[in-house]
C-alpha cells in the first residue's frame, strides 16, 4: 500500500508533509508533489500535516482521484526528491479547495 497526493495539491504545493516523511518518499515538480509508491512505507504521518488535505491512502482514494495513483508513480520517477520543507507559493491559499485542477498540473 501507499499514500497518494491528489488534485488539491496542484498549485498549493504545501511541503509540511515532506518534513515528517521518515523515508523521503516525496518528489517535487513545478506546482505539485508526488509520492513514490515504491518508497512509501504506509506510515500515514504525512496525512495530518497536509493543509490542503490532498493525501489519501491508495485504498481510500476517492474514485474521482483514481488517476493520481498512476500520476504519483510516474512523476516520482521524473522529478527530484524533496526532503526539506519549503515555503508554499504566494497564492497557495487562494488555490486551496479549487476543484478539478488536473489540467493545471505542470510536468
Amino acid at each position: 500500500m501507499t499514500f497518494v497526493v491528489t488534485d488539491n495539491c496542484i498549485k498549493c504545493k504545501y511541503t509540511d508533509c515532506v518534513a515528517v516523511c521518515p523515508v523521503d518518499a516525496f518528489f517535487e515538480g513545478p506546482n505539485f508533489l508526488a509520492i513514490d509508491p515504491a518508497i512509501c512505507i504506509d506510515c500515514a504521518l504525512c496525512v495530518p500535516e497536509c493543509p490542503a488535505e490532498a493525501i489519501f491512502q491508495d485504498t481510500e482514494l476517492p474514485s474521482e482521484q483514481a488517476a493520481f495513483l498512476e500520476i504519483n508513480a510516474q512523476l516520482s520517477q521524473e522529478w527530484p526528491n524533496i526532503s526539506e520543507p519549503k515555503a508554499p507559493p504566494a497564492d497557495a491559499d487562494e488555490w486551496n479547495g479549487v476543484p478539478e485542477k488536473l489540467p493545471l498540473l505542470e510536468r
